[in-house]
């Protein structure tokens, strides 16, 4: 049952991880883009938005390892 939480656990911080890095880069490249036009902040605030899949995606996996471990029934 441990290695099924350890596994659980993984894929969330993986998840985190990779979504706080694209978030980052995105993040910084889209102030830039802002500095020299300011309209497009509509696009750049979707663009930041996006990597948040990841980590929701990561957590429904987590959810479903746990489930599957007899967590749900």
């Amino acid at each position: 049952m441990m290695w099924i939480v350890l596994s659980a656990a993984g894929v969330m911080s993986v998840a985190a991880l990779a979504t706080a890095w694209a978030q980052s880069k995105i993040g910084s490249a889209g102030a830039a883009a802002l500095a020299e036009k300011p309209e497009l902040a509509g696009t750049i605030i979707v663009l930041v938005a996006i990597p948040e899949t990841m980590v929701i995606l990561g957590f429904i996996v987590a959810v479903l390892i746990l489930l599957r471990a007899g967590g749900g029934a």
